[in-house]
């Protein structure tokens, strides 16, 4: 993987993650003082739009990453840090698919799962990513 493409990535899911979550936030967990507003917080609406244009990047930037890292990793890799890359690799479908039915849906029940879903397996996708990183900055650590 080059180091422009490792910037990139790392960058665009970043700024997923964080977007994500302050909107998470600030849907799920403030109220707001007017009792009329549709929306908790003012920048509620933008961390949204943030959230859905910096998303596709992301996807991009794995897809990018998809044949010159994740798919000889899984054919050839060692096995010392294939769990967590693996396991970020299946979640990103799962995550894709619950973001793009969380906006098109238009039945509430169906929002609702969606919204969970999304939750769920980004929250993982995050975990397991972040582990994965710090797994591969201590194997190459060691083998310096």
């Amino acid at each position: 993987m080059s180091r422009i493409q490792l910037v990139w990535l790392h960058l665009s899911i970043a700024l997923t993650a964080i977007t994500g979550t302050v909107f998470a936030v600030m849907k799920y967990f403030l109220e707001s003082t007017d009792e009329f507003s549709v929306v908790n917080h003012p920048l509620q609406p933008h961390m949204l739009a943030a959230h859905v244009v910096v998303a596709p990047a992301a996807l991009f930037l794995l897809g990018w990453v998809f044949s010159n890292h994740m798919l000889p990793k899984l054919r050839f890799g060692d096995g010392r840090n294939q769990r967590t890359g693996v396991a970020s690799m299946w979640l990103i479908l799962p995550m894709t698919l619950s973001a793009y039915l969380l906006q098109i849906a238009t039945n509430e029940s169906v929002r609702q799962a969606m919204a969970v879903a999304h939750w769920a397996t980004s929250g993982v996708f995050a975990v397991s990513y972040t582990v994965h990183l710090i797994i591969g900055r201590r194997i190459r650590q060691a083998s310096e």
